[in-house]
């Protein structure tokens, strides 16, 4: 007899993804992508396949030129490229609440694998008998593996832009029977 999947949803109101990279050598800038959707395909997240989609015109770090930049052909070309995926290949428990999650993340056509370490933060019924799962993440990716490689070098010496990106995300599922 076959049971029933669980497949848990992104809620988009209670999640965030952010990144970070350094600028001028000296400080970091932030920024988040303000649409994306995801879900996990397994009642209890061991060995779960998670999916992830990203509009990369949805990005957003308080600058517009910036983000018109980012958007550009130099960077994410939204134009050509309106989505990022992520595809995971594994989630395995590492400790109670640690996990680390490993899979492919395409950006601009091009498929790279990136491990990130996951926090389980516990599941919870919320006030309208909703099953809530909420997790936290973070990880590191080069940018140049993707072919986000524009940069202007400094007076000083070093570049404007880091080739290191710490992704981060705080992200709530709910449970879909």
């Amino acid at each position: 007899m076959e049971t029933t999947k669980a497949k848990w949803v992104l809620d988009p109101a209670h999640s965030e993804l952010m990144f970070r990279v350094r600028h001028l050598m000296i400080t970091n800038v932030k920024g988040e992508f303000k649409t994306f959707s995801a879900e996990i395909d397994k009642e209890d997240f061991k060995n779960a396949t998670v999916k992830v989609s990203v509009d990369t015109a949805s990005i957003f770090t308080n600058s517009t030129d910036r983000d018109n930049h980012l958007k550009s052909a130099d960077f994410f070309d939204s134009e050509n490229h309106q989505a990022m995926t992520f595809e995971s290949t594994s989630f395995k428990q590492i400790e109670d609440d640690e996990f680390k999650l490993v899979g492919n993340l395409t950006i601009k056509g091009i498929s790279k694998e990136v491990t990130l370490n996951v926090e389980y933060g516990g599941t919870i019924k919320d006030p309208w008998g909703n099953e809530k799962a909420g997790f936290s993440f973070e990880g590191k990716i080069n940018r140049k593996d993707w072919g986000l490689n524009w940069n202007a070098a400094l007076e000083t010496g070093g570049v404007m832009v880091s080739d290191e990106v710490k992704l981060l995300g705080e992200v709530q599922f709910t449970k879909q029977s």
